[in-house]
């Protein structure tokens, strides 16, 4: 093991990468996010939220149009009426990985 490497970041991926299943957003700004294997993990987006990409999500009802992308990442379309799929730009997203290892099991 890379000393460089936090143990949390280690052992995650070498027990192998999880994919998401389902995800949604909670009233506290926090997303309930369901894993390939049957973990419910909660992942705090408050901090984010105070940073200028997700500024467009400081609203509980834009927050709540999270969902899970065609790769698999936590996603927010910022114009709900453009396809972020031809208009990349218009997309914000969160790597599968961060969202597992940065997320603590729900009760």
């Amino acid at each position: 093991m890379d000393a460089n490497i936090p143990r949390e970041v280690f052992d995650y991926f070498k027990s192998g990468r999880r994919k998401i299943l389902s995800v949604a957003a909670n009233d506290n700004f926090t997303l309930t996010i369901v894993f390939d294997n049957n973990e419910r993990k909660i992942y705090d987006m408050r901090e984010n939220l105070k940073g200028d990409v997700f500024r467009h999500f400081r609203a509980l009802p834009e927050f709540k149009r999270v969902y899970v992308d065609n790769n698999g990442c936590i996603a927010w379309d910022i114009d709900s009426g453009i396809d972020s799929n031809v208009v990349w730009r218009n997309k914000v997203d969160l790597c599968p990985d961060s969202c597992y290892i940065d997320s603590i099991l729900a009760d």
